[in-house]
């Protein structure tokens, strides 16, 4: 958390200070339970990426922009409770998720946004998501955790992932509010599934362009203080999870020693603001999902997610 907080003053005072084309971006994602509640630490626990953003050239006048994107990440999960006492009755497999992977985003005129992406990575041991986690319960002074002896074991991850966002209503006046109806699907060694749901913002000052907004990562290439933006964001969305390796194990290692059936349908719910000034981007939002895992006490669950990013860069 001090981390998040030194980046963040940094990344506004250099915002202040500059002001000019921006084709290059530099950012951080953190998910968090602790970002809700100190209570809440269970499930999906923690989340961190890192990644560098930048414009690609346009070919089409049908398309405004192009944005590429380098990620490196890691995600962390466990049961409920993590004390020695429930060592044998956990709700949930301990397991972690690290990865590298390329998107490619494409805005259109019409305000339309297509991104594809691939991903390469690993679960189980391989991840470091245990070392990770004693180590920030041990500095931040959190309770000691007992358990990842029966976490999910090490399995090769290959992603592809494809998200569709459609402008709604495009010929209504929509200075202050929007709407955009918003697919994606999966599909991999580590998760598959597809999800549907709208998105819309809601102004505190006159939204800018999809096509400019942070929304979906296009904020590369504005190069007027007007695109400046601060708007609250509501996403709910019903998703078919066909498969998740950090609660089944892998399709090709079958030696975990605790595994679970999955619970297909879900209910998921995402809704934050997002802020944009000169060169700073930050964002917040609160994240709910149903239960994950069938056959188990298992819950659904929440978290937080803070993102701040930097743009710098010019073109000619």
């Amino acid at each position: 958390m001090r981390l998040i907080v030194s980046i963040s003053f940094l990344l506004f005072y250099s915002s202040l200070i500059f002001a000019q084309i921006r084709t290059n971006e530099i950012g951080i994602l953190s998910d968090n339970d602790l970002y809700t509640s100190s209570r809440n630490d269970k499930y999906y626990t923690n989340g961190l990426a890192f990644y560098y953003r930048f414009l690609g050239k346009s070919k089409s006048d049908n398309v405004l922009k192009k944005t590429n994107e380098i990620k490196i990440g890691q995600y962390v999960y466990t049961p409920r409770f993590l004390n020695i006492e429930a060592v044998d009755i956990n709700d949930r497999p301990f397991a972690g998720y690290l990865f590298g992977g390329f998107e490619k985003g494409f805005f259109y005129a019409n305000q339309n946004v297509l991104k594809v992406a691939l991903q390469v990575g690993t679960i189980g041991p391989n991840s470091h998501a245990k070392e990770f986690q004693e180590n920030f319960h041990k500095a931040f002074q959190y309770r000691e955790v007992y358990g990842w002896e029966n976490q999910i074991q090490n399995a090769l991850g290959f992603q592809a992932h494809v998200l569709f966002s459609k402008k709604l209503f495009p010929h209504k006046n929509q200075d202050f509010i929007d709407f955009n109806w918003q697919s994606e699907a999966d599909m991999g060694t580590i998760f598959t599934g597809i999800s549907s749901g709208f998105v819309t913002r809601i102004g505190f000052k006159k939204l800018v362009a999809i096509s400019d907004s942070n929304l979906f990562g296009a904020s590369l290439g504005a190069t007027k203080s007007s695109n400046d933006e601060f708007y609250f964001y509501l996403a709910p969305s019903i998703r078919y999870q066909i498969y998740d390796a950090t609660i089944q194990g892998s399709l090709f290692n079958g030696d975990s020693p605790l595994s679970f059936p999955i619970n297909p349908f879900r209910f998921n719910a995402k809704a934050g603001f997002a802020y944009q000034k000169n060169n700073l981007n930050l964002s917040y939002s609160f994240v709910y999902t149903t239960k994950e895992v069938a056959e188990s006490a298992a819950t659904g669950f929440f978290y937080g997610s803070i993102g701040i990013s930097y743009l710098f860069g010019s073109r000619n």
